[in-house]
């Protein structure tokens, strides 16, 4: 079994979120500065003091699998496309990505500020820094955090990844705060893109340098889960791409980040091994 593949925390279902908030079949607008959203049956929500900014499917996001490329680098830095080490860029078309940080509770999102937002995920060739059987030790590349600000929003210049044997393109993301309880809080899941968006990208170079990727959406065993709750949807930003996500916390759920949930794993593959590429790129 690829280490990948073991399960990290619970995962919840778009409808037992849904469930679980009493929110079944509404929709959900956030409106106001602070970002809190409420429950909506579709038309536009409005006040004499705030006015729709934008919509959220405000439900608590699912966990997913940590993997086992995750390190703890404290680098506190927005654009994670180059190597403290040595000073080098990756190359790959350049991804903006704008998280919002929420917390979920009695049927509301509030903006979750001060929480510490790390994303980390593999290169062009499918290849992730500091990792011994990357041959990538030492490197630094495509690993940085964020604290959330008073909104709840971090925002990270990097690539679009690559993909590896046995998974689905997908970035990594783990938020680190204090639960209702008072005690440490930790979320840790995947962000997957569309078939489409990355049968398009995958074409390009350098990605095509790759040839053809083994895994889609359909035949990875985590976005089969609950991936569709976790998909970005990209735009077009010059050279590159843009996304904005919320992710909805429930932050009296002591379940969360417990290695608890059982399951047999999956076949994976074996880990990357080309040599990463520092060549500066769009």
């Amino acid at each position: 079994m690829h280490s990948d593949d073991e399960p990290v925390g619970r995962v919840l279902s778009r409808r037992q979120a849904l469930a679980a908030l009493g929110l079944a079949g509404a929709g959900l607008t956030i409106v106001g500065g602070a970002g809190a959203a409420y429950a909506s049956t579709g038309s536009a929500v409005t006040s004499s003091t705030s006015q729709v900014t934008g919509v959220v499917d405000c439900v608590a996001k699912p966990e997913m699998t940590e993997g086992p490329y995750f390190v703890d680098e404290g680098l506190n830095r927005s654009d994670i496309r180059t190597d403290p080490s040595d000073g080098s860029t990756v190359v790959g078309t350049t991804l903006t990505l704008n998280l919002s940080v929420l917390q979920v509770a009695g049927g509301a999102c509030s903006a979750l500020p001060g929480a510490i937002v790390d994303i980390w995920h593999c290169d062009a060739f499918g290849i992730y820094s500091d990792v011994a059987a990357n041959n990538s030790v030492g490197k630094k590349f495509l690993r940085g955090y964020q604290v959330s600000n008073p909104a709840g929003k971090v925002k990270f210049t990097t690539i679009l990844p690559g993909w590896y044997q046995g998974r689905t393109i997908h970035i990594h993301v783990k938020i680190r705060t204090t639960g209702t309880d008072g005690n440490p809080y930790e979320f840790t899941s995947q962000l997957y893109f569309t078939e489409e968006f990355q049968l398009a990208y995958l074409a390009t170079e350098p990605y095509s340098a790759k040839g053809t990727r083994d895994t889609t959406n359909a035949t990875d065993m985590w976005y089969g889960e609950a991936g569709d709750q976790m998909l970005l949807t990209t735009r077009r930003q010059g050279r590159g791409y843009t996304t904005d996500f919320c992710i909805g916390l429930d932050l009296s759920d002591t379940a969360v980040g417990a290695d608890d949930s059982p399951g047999p794993g999956g076949p994976g593959g074996p880990p990357p091994t080309a040599t990463p590429s520092a060549t500066p790129s769009a």
